[in-house]
């Protein structure tokens, strides 16, 4: 690190946030301060530098002393304190940085910087937290610190990532800090007294950023050769990017530059029943010259022994080329000679954040300047996702968002009997018996219409698009979309994840996803004709039509698996606890949220079904449909969708087969008379499977005598709703005997 001189707009966040925080101290109770600066603008140094001039003992005027806990995710907390230490000691004044073992007298002294990440202090059973013999914990430290009559600052380090989840919370209040300090490009708190913002135009007119992200330069008049069709979208990409690095390199030489352009890798996460995309991606970068071996090529992962070729990678000359990450390097991570991202990675709603956080890691300036050449003043991000732009400017106004349901205040314990049963492992995962099963399945939906026409299945991907402001503001241009087929493994893939996608319950394995993709080929008479397999893999995924014939012959194959499985004994346990509502539910980043105003757990999140259409559904159309009805119903106080599969969630007995089993009914109502109505919705096919869990539904609901329940299975017929509270369940499409008209209103 050269001595700094600050930019304008970094003397500019120093003042404002040293005449802020003083005016913050002069008020009683605790207060929050946020400090919101791009990534690459220097918000490390800035935050060294304003502690510095904030302690100087000469400018104030109150004779307070401070003393400081600095908090951050992960080891940033130890670059944080690598950084500040060697900026003060270049400056030859300042602050002492200190880990927790190298306090003296148990206690933060006058101008020292105490740095914890937060797994060290959300864990018990560190030392850090817990009590001991020599009373050397943090609850302690923080005590004699404040007795010593120092005022506790604390700064949590890129404050979006932990700072509002609720241990988090109960952390930063045992603290009881005078001033917190949230720092974050992207911060997501909303409750503070003060705050500095340091706009990225600023940042970028100071040479400190690049200009702009462009998403597939180059790209606008690829022609796809769709007869030969030998390459993936995602070779397409990565030879692009490739042969881009070698670009910028020579531009950078001819500057008079020796730095040489890193290109990151970022790969999805590994799913359970497809191939791992990193030796995929690996084997790829050989044919193109790029190992770990030769020191091309860095390895960033968290898995044990995956982090190779990583010493010094930071610095301008290094000779590595290419590295490859998952999450790892998001935050924290400085390598300003980073230039070009490749992204393979899946990014989800609740990771938004994070991805914004890791397009920052190439919007440095190595040099921290710009060049002559304006191709070198530019990020270049080359991916397979044909909506990538969308995907940041959603994650740029939400954030981090972790997809969890809370509870309603008003809901009061309901007290429901629940039960749960042993799991055969056949339960859980599919045995060869269920080819058979979905062949006869199929005779009972529209797929048995589906005839193998083949069909064009395309990788849609944006063509010289760009993004400005890659942070909370961003605007976008994006000259549109081109197709590529894709290659058979490319469709296999689709194939799988497809597949995948309508599993469960059943656990997301690679033997289960093989028993759907036998069953799919054996009913169309292919299973042993694998050159076969992409044509029909192709009719089905190039056509929604057939999409959902497949996935309404899979839905049914599974409930008529499950009648056939676990025969033998099996034992129905009551559960110890009476059931309520969970106070919390997490769902997956696929699903959501839906404005239902009277579902009792808000948000409520629906899944998405289909990631082109963007339809949603649940289960099946006719619970949207109930759903919509419950929302309407006036003598509807709340209601609550049931889950599957879990002992968090509501299960009445019923028995198949001479065996009892749990049933998980649908929704759960709460009425304006106090009537707590269980309700399971049927339709078609379902409504045919449907006796022997009406049966024990309206059993237990008999049952239950002191529970004023009412319910029972739930179809729509000729515009009404109507549902079945006879013992002996009757069925028949054409005629309502036997059924109620369920009047809600």
């Amino acid at each position: 690190m050269s001595w700094i001189n600050f930019k304008n707009y970094q003397e500019t966040a120093i003042d404002e946030l040293h005449d802020k925080v003083n005016a913050l101290i002069k008020k009683e109770a605790s207060k929050i301060c946020v400090f919101k600066s791009p990534t690459g603008s220097g918000k490390t140094l800035m935050m060294a530098e304003w502690m510095m001039r904030f302690c100087d003992p000469y400018s104030r005027t109150d004779g307070k002393t401070f003393s400081f806990v600095w908090i951050a995710v992960n080891k940033l907390h130890d670059q944080s304190h690598d950084s500040l230490k060697k900026f003060y000691e270049l400056k030859g004044m300042g602050l002492r940085c200190s880990y927790f073992h190298e306090l003296e007298d148990r206690k933060i002294k006058q101008n020292e910087i105490l740095f914890l990440n937060w797994a060290s202090i959300n864990n018990e059973d560190k030392i850090i937290v817990r009590a001991n013999e020599r009373d050397n914990n943090l609850s302690t430290i923080i005590d004699r610190t404040k007795d010593s009559g120092r005022t506790i600052i604390l700064i949590i380090d890129e404050s979006h990532n932990t700072a509002q989840a609720e241990n988090s919370k109960a952390i930063i209040k045992n603290l009881d800090p005078k001033i917190t300090i949230e720092v974050s490009a992207t911060p997501e708190i909303s409750d503070f007294d003060e705050r500095v913002i340091v706009d990225i135009e600023d940042v970028r007119n100071e040479e400190m950023i690049k200009k702009e992200i462009v998403v597939n330069p180059g790209f606008k008049n690829y022609i796809v050769d769709t007869k030969k069709n030998d390459q993936t979208a995602d070779e397409l990409i990565l030879r692009s990017a490739l042969q881009k690095r070698i670009e910028l390199k020579k531009k950078l030489e001819k500057e008079g530059s020796g730095v040489n352009p890193l290109l990151l890798i970022q790969l999805p996460d590994k799913k359970k029943g497809v191939p791992d995309k990193r030796e995929e991606v690996e084997a790829l970068l050989a044919k193109f010259g790029y190992t770990t071996k030769n020191k091309k090529l860095a390895v960033y992962l968290t898995e044990k022994d995956n982090k190779v070729n990583l010493l010094n990678i930071e610095k301008n000359e290094n000779e590595v080329e290419v590295m490859i990450f998952k999450q790892a390097i998001a935050l924290g991570w400085d390598c300003p000679r980073a230039t070009i991202l490749v992204l393979f990675r899946e990014w989800k709603d609740e990771t938004m954040t994070f991805s914004i956080q890791t397009l920052g890691r190439i919007m440095r300036m190595p040099e921290q300047k710009h060049y002559k050449d304006q191709e070198l003043n530019i990020a270049y991000l080359y991916t397979s996702l044909q909506d990538i732009n969308t995907r940041i400017l959603k994650g740029a106004s939400s954030g981090i968002k972790p997809l969890t349901s809370y509870r309603s205040e008003k809901y009061k314990n309901i007290d429901l009997v629940s039960y749960h049963g042993k799991r055969f492992r056949e339960e859980t995962r599919l045995s060869s018996d269920f080819v058979a099963i979905f062949v006869k399945a199929a005779e009972k939906t529209s797929l048995k219409n589906v005839s193998i026409k083949g069909g064009v299945v395309n990788t849609k991907m944006i063509k010289d698009g760009r993004v400005e402001n890659a942070d909370k503001e961003i605007t976008k241009f994006e000259s549109g979309t081109f197709s590529m087929p894709k290659t058979e493994t490319e469709l296999q893939y689709a194939f799988d994840m497809f597949v995948l996608d309508n599993l469960d319950p059943f656990a997301p394995e690679t033997r289960s996803i093989k028993r759907i993709n036998d069953s799919i080929y054996t009913f169309f008479g292919a299973r042993r004709k694998e050159d076969e397999w992409p044509k029909i893999q192709a009719t089905i995924l190039s056509s929604e039509k057939n999409r959902q014939a497949v996935i309404d012959t899979i839905n049914l194959a599974k409930d008529l698996y499950k009648t056939e499985v676990g025969k033998g004994k099996k034992e129905l346990i009551l559960n110890d606890e009476p059931w309520n509502v969970p106070e919390a539910i997490n769902f997956d980043p696929s699903f959501v949220e839906q404005n239902y105003k009277k579902s009792i757990m808000q948000p409520y999140y629906a899944r998405s079904r289909d990631g082109e259409t963007g339809r949603l559904f649940e289960d099946s159309e006719i619970e949207n449909d109930f759903i919509k009805y419950l929302e309407k119903a006036k003598q509807v106080v709340w209601w609550f969708r049931n889950g599957k599969q879990d002992g968090s969630y509501l299960a009445v007995p019923h028995t198949e087969h001479g065996q009892e089993k749990p049933f998980y009914v649908d929704f759960v109502v709460m009425m304006k008379n106090g009537t707590v109505g269980l309700f399971d919705t049927k339709s078609g096919y379902t409504a045919e499977l449907a006796k022997s869990r009406s049966d024990g539904l309206i059993k237990y609901i008999t049952e239950q005598k002191k529970k004023n329940l009412d319910g029972g299975t739930v179809r729509y017929e000729k515009k009404s709703w109507l549902y079945f509270t006879d013992k002996e369940y009757k069925y028949n499409p054409k005629d309502i005997k036997g059924w109620k008209f369920l009047d809600l209103n």
